[in-house]
């Protein structure tokens, strides 16, 4: 198989600085990568990394902000949405470590790329942090040759600066310096870093291509320069290739995660509205309880109206007009109340059918919840918040399908 040397650059706002330290500095507590193996994690090699005046390591956003601060930089014309810092990865086969020793191998590989990463950069000093991964474990290989195999690459975070030339106007205090050379200053400037398109003459002709084609040349130049043999350069135009498809692909994912998402607000919704009649209803219980309640005390009464009357010399029963006035109201009420009781016996019937049914409603769509969530929230944790490693490995598996739709179509030949 032959080795190809490839190096990515990609760009991002100030709100990344966090997510890419953690994914760097191994900070996550899980990683979408599950070949990240955190126990190896000390292994991995730093060629910079910035300390405080106390020694404790600064994160990324406190070294933009000192670099600004002592004017090492200048944010000088950048509009609100610019990005303001770049990453630089380093890589190169697997095995191409493993046939030349490994990890000390791997180490001296890529302090040499560091040393263009810095050229690249434009000084050490526009550098926020380099370090070499070697605790990600290459799972097929390792299966292959069967022994724990690891994937070396370079990560190298930095500020995009160039010189930006500043002169004196027109309307400045001295007329005479007009149209003059006022400063140089170090401008951040990812557009004017990296153009899309730029042209410049190699071997003698004229070529325009972007500006990222020109690093992989570097790079591949570069490492060859430095004694480095046994690779290819990255093959010239593979990642534009399929850079719409992979876009397109990813956004499907994102909004079928974005669906996800909103299936489950309303499951949430649906069980909160649940739980609301749940309650709703054991209020509706407690009042036919207390209806109950009041049959009960109803019911108590029988013994004062037994005490009522005294036999008559004649036969019957003698009642004071007291007495009888009482025994109307009771009678009234007691007639009343057996209505009453009745349909808060058909009510309660109807109510605890009607919560049972509710609560077997919400245990199932309980269930159908957390099953989702379970099936999802790795994904979704992956596109939230290791965006560029969830494009890098969908960008693989898409070039290994292109490369078995190639290779099959070559065997049907």
């Amino acid at each position: 198989m032959a080795h190809r040397t490839v190096v990515r650059n990609q760009s991002y706002q100030p709100v990344g600085f966090n997510t890419r330290q953690r994914h760097n500095d191994r900070k996550n507590e899980e990683y979408f990568n599950g070949d990240i193996e955190p126990g190896r994690s000390e292994m991995n090699v730093y060629f910079m990394q910035h300390f405080n005046a106390l020694g404790e390591a600064e994160t990324y956003q406190e070294t933009f902000d000192r670099l600004l601060e002592e004017k090492v930089i200048v944010k000088h014309g950048t509009k609100p949405d610019a990005k303001l810092f770049c990453e630089m990865i380093f890589d190169i086969n697997t095995t191409y470590f493993e046939e030349r020793g490994g990890y000390e191998f791997a180490k001296k590989y890529f302090e040499e790329a560091y040393r263009l990463a810095v050229k690249e950069a434009g000084s050490e000093k526009y550098i926020i942090s380099a370090v070499m991964h070697a605790d990600e474990r290459n799972s097929k290989l390792s299966e292959q040759l069967g022994r724990d195999i690891y994937h070396y690459h370079l990560h190298v975070v930095y500020v995009p600066v160039v010189e930006k030339n500043l002169y004196y106007k027109k309307n400045n205090a001295n007329p005479e310096l007009a149209g003059k050379l006022k400063a140089t200053i170090p401008q951040i400037s990812q557009s004017n870093k990296w153009p899309l398109r730029m042209t410049v003459e190699v071997d003698g002709k004229t070529v325009t291509r972007n500006s990222y084609s020109f690093l992989q040349d570097r790079y591949y130049e570069h490492m060859r320069g430095a004694g480095y043999e046994g690779f290819e350069r990255g093959e010239r135009g593979s990642t534009t290739e399929h850079l719409e498809v992979l876009d397109y692909k990813i956004k499907q994912d994102l909004a079928y995660s974005q669906e996800l998402e909103a299936e489950i607000k309303k499951k949430e919704l649906d069980s909160a509205s649940l739980d609301r009649q749940t309650g709703e209803k054991k209020k509706l219980n407690e009042k036919l309880d207390r209806q109950i309640t009041v049959k009960e005390k109803a019911a108590a009464t029988i013994a004062e109206i037994d005490a009522m009357g005294k036999p008559a010399l004649l036969g019957g029963f003698n009642v004071t007009e007291k007495e009888l006035k009482k025994l109307k109201t009771l009678s009234k009420k007691s007639v009343n109340a057996d209505k009453r009781i009745a349909n808060a016996y058909d009510k309660l019937e109807a109510s605890e059918k009607a919560l049972a049914d509710m609560t077997r409603s919400r245990d199932i769509w309980k269930k159908r919840h957390d099953d989702l969530m379970n099936e999802v929230k790795d994904f979704i944790s992956a596109i939230r918040n290791f965006p560029q490693r969830l494009r890098e490995f969908i960008r693989q598996g898409w070039q290994e399908r292109s490369q078995e739709k190639t290779h099959s179509r070559e065997v049907s030949r």
